[in-house]
């Protein structure tokens, strides 16, 4: 038998997520504010079991009013879904009354999430490997190395002038070509939620949904930190939603959402009924 040596770099660990297949270089450093600062979907996982547990419960609380308000069969789509934790969150939370639709661009990741979602028994969820636009058809997206230390949920999947440093110099003229999708494309009959996040294509994402969002009047949730967010929030008010700003996420919800009423606002803070 010829034995290979070669590194690791995805591994199974015990979270407060269940079970996750997780790349253990899935981490940045950087400095902030003169401190060494390490991020990444991956580190948060190995280092504390969890990986943000209030943007997951503060979702679930809106999945759980909109059931109140427009009964079972509550669709989520999770557009940029990482190896799925938030996804298998929201399905396992929905066991019995709603499903989740997840899109992730990055075939190693989006394997590591088909893993997830097998591992966890969340059979409510299906899963694409696709990126979301405001077109259909094919995307070329770089692939980073999965050995190098990064933080791959930060990929920028279109070159610009911006592009953010995930740890590894992104070599945008070798590419791999990936199915493109819009929202709209999925001719969907119902959403109650939509979560938005893409690494900068946030706006094309919601000219892709225009028209679900008319028709079905989803609550969205869309991180504005590569965005334009005035852009964004202009685009959503003028479909008729009421806008809240969290940092680098903004909440959207129709004004004609009986679910608005069990959404509360302090100084700092907001949160539902």
């Amino acid at each position: 038998m010829i034995n290979i040596k070669k590194p690791n770099a995805f591994v199974l660990v015990s979270t407060n997520h269940g079970m996750m297949i997780v790349n253990k270089n899935d981490y940045r450093d950087y400095k902030q504010d003169g401190k060494n600062v390490r991020n990444g979907v991956g580190y948060q996982l190995l280092e504390t079991s969890s990986y943000e547990q209030e943007e997951i419960d503060f979702a679930i609380g809106l999945l759980a009013a909109r059931r109140r308000h427009h009964g079972g069969g509550v669709v989520a789509v999770d557009c940029g879904a990482n190896i799925g934790i938030l996804s298998i969150e929201w399905a396992r939370f929905m066991t019995g009354w709603g499903r989740v639709i997840s899109f992730e661009a990055q075939a190693k990741l989006f394997y590591a999430f088909a893993g997830n979602i097998v591992l966890n028994n969340c059979l409510n969820i299906d899963a694409y490997h696709a990126a979301i636009g405001n077109k259909t058809g094919v995307m070329a997206i770089p692939e980073p190395n999965y050995l190098v230390p990064s933080s791959y949920g930060s990929l920028d999947l279109e070159e610009r002038p911006n592009n953010m440093d995930i740890g590894q110099k992104i070599d945008y003229s070798k590419t791999t070509n990936v199915d493109l999708k819009t929202i709209d494309s999925l001719n969907l009959d119902r959403v109650d939620f939509i979560k938005i996040d893409v690494e900068g294509m946030e706006k094309a994402v919601l000219e892709g949904a225009k028209n679900t969002i008319e028709k079905l009047k989803p609550i969205i949730f869309v991180e504005v930190l590569k965005s334009n967010p005035d852009e964004i929030h202009n685009t959503l008010s003028a479909l008729g939603y009421k806008i809240f700003p969290m940092g680098m996420n903004s909440l959207a919800v129709s004004e004609e959402d009986s679910t608005l009423k069990d959404i509360s606002t302090s100084e700092n803070s907001i949160s539902v009924k």
